[in-house]
């Protein structure tokens, strides 16, 4: 074979072996233990940080669970509502003045690029701060696998979260976009079990149902009790989801939904299928098979438009990009 084909092969071959190197660098999976090697103390640090300001004040867990949520609805779990800018996803309605737990992220991320400099990105940081935020306020854990890296990009016009009115094909439309069941939208709707909320979200149900009235599917006695603490003309007030464990996460959202004492339509639509129903009625009688659903759709939430690989970043600081 001439010398100049065989050159033109080995090119060839070696551009091949290059491309595929490229692609798998790219995208990569997520995996359990993704620091061992990097930054072995990364998870205890985010663990530490997370029982020191959950510890002080237990409705912060709630605050941080959420932020989990809201960000991998919105370009997949890539801290994008992290970032601090003009018309961030921070400034979208539903999350204006309301997100709470940014600051403990920056506390872990300072103390990680102390530690370990430009290793733990941001979307990793919410991940293992929403399971021990889970761990301590719930009493159980999971596994859950990292290697995110972080986004460039965050745009309040992108933000379309389900919200307090949605009815229940609204809500399943919305988890099934994101690659999640019905199952998992029953088992994360238990994350209502704490936090807080403001009373403007309930209003409707209290006072203007029908354009004028309280929404019937509401247990009277529960309704007389959100109104002494959501008078109608102070909506800015708040209210606990769970008025029995509002600091507990626990299944005891399941049992006030089967009694008619939740707060949102979107909670109270859960009853009106008998697929969702049934599953409601597993959760409240069987706290052990809630937990465990719930932490494995937790897990199947952070996969959710994960930037793994080569993408992405792994940013300096959480609220700017490097």
């Amino acid at each position: 074979m001439p010398r100049m084909v065989i050159g033109i092969l080995k090119l060839t071959l070696f551009a091949l072996i290059l491309t595929n190197f490229d692609a798998s660098e790219a995208q990569k999976p997520l995996k359990i233990g993704f620091y061992r090697i990097t930054c072995p103390a990364a998870e205890k640090i985010v663990r530490d940080t997370v029982t020191k300001t959950v510890t002080a004040n237990p409705g912060m867990a709630a605050g941080i669970i959420r932020l989990y949520f809201h960000d991998c609805f919105v370009r997949g779990c890539d801290a994008s509502l992290l970032l601090k800018k003009d018309d961030s996803e921070q400034d979208a309605g539903a999350n204006k003045g309301t997100l709470r737990g940014l600051e403990m992220i920056d506390q872990a991320k300072a103390r990680l690029e102390a530690a370990c400099p430009k290793t733990v990105s941001c979307s990793d940081i919410l991940a293992f701060a929403a399971r021990d935020s889970t761990n301590i306020v719930g009493g159980f854990s999971y596994a859950i696998p990292s290697g995110r890296r972080d986004g460039r990009v965050s745009n309040s016009g992108e933000v379309d979260l389900p919200g307090p009115g949605s009815d229940l094909e609204s809500l399943k439309t919305a988890f099934e976009d994101k690659g999640l069941s019905v199952k998992d939208l029953v088992a994360l709707s238990g994350a209502h079990s704490i936090g807080r909320a403001n009373c403007s979200s309930v209003a409707s149900r209290l006072y203007f149902f029908n354009g004028n009235g309280t929404d019937p599917t509401l247990d009277p006695k529960y309704a007389t009790i959100l109104k002494k603490k959501c008078p109608m003309n102070q909506r800015s007030r708040t209210t606990e989801l769970d008025l029995v464990t509002p600091n507990r996460l626990d299944n005891q959202y399941y049992r006030n939904l089967k009694q008619q004492r939740v707060l949102f339509s979107s909670d109270e639509a859960l009853v009106d299928s008998t697929v969702t129903a049934t599953t409601v009625t597993n959760y409240a009688n069987n706290p052990v098979a809630w937990k465990k659903d719930f932490a494995a759709a937790m897990v199947r939430l952070g996969s959710v438009g994960v930037l793994t690989g080569t993408k992405g970043e792994i940013r300096y600081k959480c609220g700017v990009v490097n």
